[in-house]
């Protein structure tokens, strides 16, 4: 997310490499002297490949088009760049089908500035298709598979991301798999699959401190000729009377309003792209109070990336998102 308070708080804890889906956060890292490994871990656009090879020391890569363009683009720059292939093993995001991945493996060591580093593959992200012994095998047979037709060792083997860990930890055969890409885990302590929290870490090292710019008692139900709101509806309780509500300094353009949990007592009834609204209960908080909220996944990538959102970070506690 191009944060290097952030990066260099994983690189004391052992992290050896980090990586970005946007060359522009590369960019940010190298900037600010980070000096690890840097890997693109989205498919580079045609259009970036100068960028990608000056930024990225290694990109994740499925198809040969891109990969040959990756080879120009590194001899201009006089330099070497890695090449991850990544395979399809049924979630349907990007990957080379299986039977596939050898031709384009010896089309890349064929391409000059290249060097394949590796093989990987994405699951979880797109259909939620778990990791398990048998995905995970078939991804070390496919590296066996090519280390012995081009007679080569391949030094990574990326078994996916985040929505490995329980798979890792459940004591399975690891195989050939020694690298994984972990985000959400190790930001939010949880594991995607199930959202359940990782032992030994926190689970509200980052928060959305958002400031109440309107506090009042309203209607509970709107009234007149209804029609669509702004953006999709968060499910409003229904009730009689009068309830006490606050209206916040957020929306959908900053933070992804129903990725949000509002502290104990406060429930959020909407949101519009720069409004949300909150059920108080029995607690009215004060035009300029702050409220505090934990985010969900992609809650905290839109709060990370928006431009409206001051991200305030304490190495000793965790990284704040404040806006």
């Amino acid at each position: 997310m191009g944060s290097a308070e952030i990066a260099r708080v994983w690189l004391h804890a052992g992290v050896t490499g980090l990586g970005d889906s946007r060359v522009e956060n590369l960019q940010a890292l190298r900037a600010a002297s980070i000096t690890a490994r840097l890997t693109l871990i989205r498919s580079p656009m045609l259009t970036q490949v100068d960028a990608v090879v000056r930024e990225a020391d290694v990109s994740l890569n499925t198809e040969i088009e891109v990969i040959r363009q990756l080879s120009a683009a590194a001899a201009r720059a006089e330099r070497v760049h890695g090449v991850v292939l990544m395979v399809e093993l049924g979630d349907l995001r990007e990957g080379i089908m299986p039977r596939d991945l050898e031709g384009v493996a010896y089309q890349t060591l064929r391409l000059p500035n290249l060097s394949l580093d590796g093989i990987g593959t994405n699951l979880a992200c797109h259909n939620g298709v778990s990791p398990d012994a048998t995905n995970m095998g078939e991804l070390s047979g496919l590296a066996d598979s090519i280390e012995a037709r081009f007679g080569l060792v391949l030094p990574i083997i990326s078994g996916g991301n985040s929505g490995n860990l329980d798979w890792v930890l459940s004591g399975a055969d690891t195989e050939r798999v020694n690298d994984l890409r972990l985000g959400e885990s190790l930001l939010l302590g949880r594991e995607p699959l199930h959202r359940r929290p990782i032992d030994g870490l926190h689970t509200d090292a980052i928060t959305l401190v958002a400031e109440v710019i309107e506090s009042g008692s309203k209607p509970s139900q709107p009234w007149g000729d209804i029609a669509h709101s702004a953006f999709a509806e968060i499910t409003r309780p229904e009730r009689n009377g009068s309830t006490k509500q606050a209206v916040l300094a957020v929306g959908e353009q900053d933070t992804d309003c129903h990725a949000l949990f509002a502290p104990p007592g406060f429930e959020i009834t909407g949101a519009s792209s720069d409004h949300l609204v909150l059920d108080c209960g029995s607690s009215l908080p004060p035009v300029g109070a702050e409220v505090r909220f934990r985010l969900g996944y992609s809650a905290l990538v839109r709060a990370m990336t928006s431009p409206f959102v001051l991200q305030v970070t304490n190495v000793q506690r965790g990284a704040v998102a404040a806006s």
